[in-house]
C-alpha cells in the first residue's frame, strides 16, 4: 500500500495540493482590483488623486438638460429617466477610480478577492454601509438586487447575469459569484452593480415603478424634490454613512445638485445667461467663442473652463438601421456618408473648429490605424475576410469634401454607389428597377435645434441625388419607445467609449441586439467579426492583446459604415458660477461621468 501511495496517486495528490496552495496564495481578498495588472492606488490611499480632500462643503449646483423624464427608477426598461441619476442616485460594491484605464476600489465592500483565472468573486460588505433610510446592507440586500436586476431590470443588467452560475452568501458580509463564462471583466462588472433595499420591493412589481417609488439607496445625495419633466433636486445626506471613507473624500461636497429641464437647447442656454443655472456644458465651439459674452461672463460672476482629456471619441452622428431593407446594403449606407457634407456643415455651424471623428475609438491609443492592418490586427481580422466590408484590411478613411456647398465630387461618388446597388433617378427621384423610390425617415427629438440644423443641410445634399427623406421630430417619451424598439430608419445617435472597453460593447454591437429591445446597438449590426473581436477584448491577458483587438473592431465598425461620425469632443467647455470649483489635477478621462459635480466644490 506503501508503495502504491508512493506512486502516481502520491505525486497526483501532491500536484492538486500545491495548486490548492498557489490558487490561495493568488486569491485574497484586496482594497481594489484592475482589469490588467495591479491597482495604481495603495491599500491606504488618501483619496482619489483628482479629488481635493480638503474640499469644503456647502453650496449647490444647477445644471439644465433638454427634455423631460417620466420615471426616477433608472434601473428598468419602462420609462425616460435623468440620465444623472445612476451615477449621483445609488451605489455599488465598488467605485471607480476615472485616473486609471479600469480599476475598481471598495466602497460598500471592504474587500473584493477572485482566483487568477478569475472564474468567481467574493465581495465583503463593510459593517457600517447603511441605506438613507438608516438600516444596514446586508448580503440579502446584494443578492436580491443583482437578481433583480438581471431578470426583471434594464436589457444593461442581463448579459453579465446570464453568466452567473451560482450567487450565495459565504459568510454573513460575504457574497461568492461564481461564473459559467470565460469573461475576465465579470469581477469587474459586477463590483459597479447598483444596490438596492430589498424590503423596499416587497408586494410591489419592480419593473413597473416609476415615479411612484423612488429606490432607497447607500448614495451620499437622496432624491428630495422633483416635478415630471420639471426638476429634480437632490440633496446631500448629513447622515450619509460613507463620510469617512478614503473613496469619498473630497467627494459629494454641494449640498444640492438641481437638474432643470428645458423644451429645446435655446431655452436652456437663456437660462443659464439669466442665472437659473449656474453651469452649463457649450458643446459647439462656435457658440462658445461668439455667444459667451453676457454681462455675467464680463463681471467675472461665471467662469470660461476648458477641460482636455485622454479618452476615445465614441461615435457621435447619424445611425442608419440596417434592419431596414433601404440601409441593409453597405454601398447605400457608404453613399450615405459620401453625400454627408461634414466640411461645410462644420464650418456651418462651428466655424471649422470641430474636428471630426475618424472612428469610433479616435483620440486614443485604442483607435485604428492608418493603412492596412498589420500584425496582431491583422491576425484578428483575417479569418474574417470574406465577410469584411472594403477597407477593414486593407485601409479606410471618412470621405472629405471640398467644403463648398454643392460637394461635386463626392454627390457624384454617392450617386454612383448607389447604381451599383440597384438604384437610378428617373424624372428626378432616386428608384429601383422596382420603380420604388428611395425612402426614408429621419427621426430627431424635440428640441435639439442643433441636430435639426444638421439634418436641414443634409436634406438638401440628398435631393441632389433625387432623395428627399421625411424628417419627424417627436418628444422624448415618443422617441424613447421607438428607438428601444428600433421602429426607425435613420437617426441621432451618440455612445460614449472608455480606455477600457468589456461587457458593454456587447450591448453596443453585439449581434444578439439585432432582435432583442432595448439594446444600443441601434444599427443593427450582425457581425460575426464584432462578435469574435468583443471576446477578444474581455478575454485578452496582456495589455498588447487587448488594444489589438479593440484596434480590430475599431476597423469593423467603421468600414461598416452604420453611422455618419460628427464631431469629435476632445476637450470639454464648461461655463459656471465663478464659487463652482475643481481640482486642478485632471483624471485621464477628463470630465467624464459624475466628475462634474462629484469632486467639484463651493466656495464664496
Amino acid at each position: 500500500m506503501k508503495q502504491v501511495c508512493s506512486g502516481p496517486i502520491q505525486r497526483m495528490i501532491a500536484v492538486f495540493l500545491a495548486a490548492l496552495v498557489a490558487c490561495q496564495a493568488q486569491a485574497e481578498p484586496r482594497h481594489g482590483i484592475a482589469m490588467y495588472g495591479d491597482p495604481a492606488l495603495p491599500p491606504d490611499f488618501v483619496s482619489l488623486p483628482y479629488a481635493n480632500p480638503d474640499a469644503p462643503t456647502g453650496g449647490r449646483i444647477v445644471t439644465g438638460e433638454v427634455g423631460g423624464f417620466d420615471s426616477l427608477n433608472p434601473y428598468i426598461r419602462k420609462g425616460s429617466v435623468p440620465w444623472q441619476l445612476p451615477y449621483l442616485a445609488v451605489e455599488s460594491l465598488m467605485g471607480r477610480n476615472w485616473d486609471e484605464p479600469f480599476t475598481l476600489y471598495g466602497l460598500l465592500a471592504e474587500s473584493v478577492e477572485t482566483d487568477d483565472d478569475r472564474t468567481w468573486v467574493e465581495f465583503t460588505l463593510r459593517e457600517e454601509a447603511r441605506f438613507s433610510d438608516g438600516s444596514p446592507v446586508t448580503v440579502e440586500d446584494v443578492l436580491w438586487s443583482y437578481e433583480t436586476l438581471g431578470t426583471e431590470g434594464h436589457p444593461r443588467y442581463l448579459g453579465a447575469w446570464q453568466k452567473v452560475e451560482t450567487a450565495e452568501a459565504v459568510g454573513p458580509r460575504t457574497v461568492r459569484f461564481t461564473f459559467n463564462t470565460e469573461d475576465r471583466e465579470l469581477p469587474l462588472i459586477l463590483g459597479l452593480r447598483p444596490i438596492l433595499k430589498k424590503a423596499q420591493w416587497e408586494g410591489v412589481d419592480f419593473a413597473e415603478s416609476g415615479l411612484d417609488i423612488i429606490p432607497i439607496t447607500t448614495a451620499p445625495y437622496v432624491i428630495d424634490d422633483f416635478q415630471p419633466g420639471r426638476f429634480v433636486s437632490l440633496k446631500r445626506d448629513p447622515d450619509y454613512w460613507g463620510n469617512d471613507l478614503p473613496f469619498m473624500q473630497g467627494q459629494a461636497n454641494l449640498d444640492e445638485i438641481r437638474l432643470e429641464f428645458y423644451a429645446d437647447g435655446t431655452a436652456q442656454f437663456e437660462a443659464f445667461k439669466a442665472g437659473e443655472l449656474n453651469s452649463n456644458r457649450e458643446f459647439n465651439a462656435a457658440t462658445w467663442d461668439s455667444q459667451y459674452d453676457f454681462p455675467a461672463i464680463d463681471r467675472g460672476d461665471v467662469v470660461k473652463s476648458v477641460i482636455a482629456h485622454q479618452r476615445p471619441s465614441g461615435i457621435t452622428g447619424f445611425v442608419m438601421n440596417t434592419r431596414k431593407d433601404i440601409f441593409a446594403d453597405w454601398r447605400v449606407r457608404d453613399a450615405m456618408l459620401h453625400a454627408f457634407n461634414f466640411e461645410f456643415i462644420n464650418q456651418t455651424q462651428t466655424g471649422g473648429e470641430q474636428p471630426r471623428i475618424t472612428s469610433y475609438f479616435s483620440n486614443s491609443v485604442l483607435g485604428m490605424r492608418d493603412g492596412p492592418a498589420e500584425g496582431r490586427v491583422r491576425e484578428y481580422l483575417e479569418p474574417f475576410a470574406d465577410e469584411l466590408l472594403p477597407g477593414a484590411l486593407d485601409g479606410y478613411a471618412l470621405p472629405v469634401g471640398d467644403g463648398t456647398v454643392r460637394n461635386r465630387a463626392n454627390v457624384a461618388k454617392a450617386a454612383a454607389l448607389l447604381e451599383d446597388a440597384g438604384w437610378t433617378v428617373q424624372d428626378g427621384v432616386l428608384r429601383n428597377a422596382d420603380g420604388a423610390a428611395f425612402e426614408f425617415e429621419i427621426l430627431l427629438q424635440q428640441g435639439s435645434s442643433e441636430n435639426q440644423s444638421i439634418i436641414d443641410i443634409y436634406v438638401e445634399s440628398l435631393k441632389r441625388l433625387g432623395i428627399a427623406p421625411e424628417v419627424t421630430v417627436i418628444d422624448s417619451a415618443q422617441y424613447k419607445e421607438r428607438t428601444t424598439t428600433y421602429d426607425f430608419d435613420m437617426t441621432y445617435y451618440r455612445v460614449g467609449l472608455s480606455l477600457s472597453p468589456g461587457n458593454e460593447q456587447n450591448l453596443y454591437w453585439n449581434s444578439a441586439g439585432v432582435t432583442e429591445p432595448g439594446s444600443r446597438n441601434l444599427a443593427g449590426i450582425d457581425s460575426a467579426a464584432a462578435d469574435a473581436l468583443i471576446g477578444e477584448i474581455l478575454n485578452s491577458r496582456s495589455n498588447e492583446d487587448f488594444v489589438s483587438a479593440t484596434r480590430a473592431l475599431d476597423r469593423v465598425l467603421t468600414t461598416g459604415r452604420y453611422v455618419i461620425p460628427i464631431y469629435q469632443f476632445n476637450i470639454s467647455r464648461i461655463a459656471h458660477a465663478k464659487e463652482l470649483k475643481f481640482p486642478e489635477t485632471i483624471p485621464i478621462y477628463g470630465d467624464w461621468i459624475g466628475w462634474q459635480p462629484n469632486v467639484w466644490w463651493w466656495q464664496d
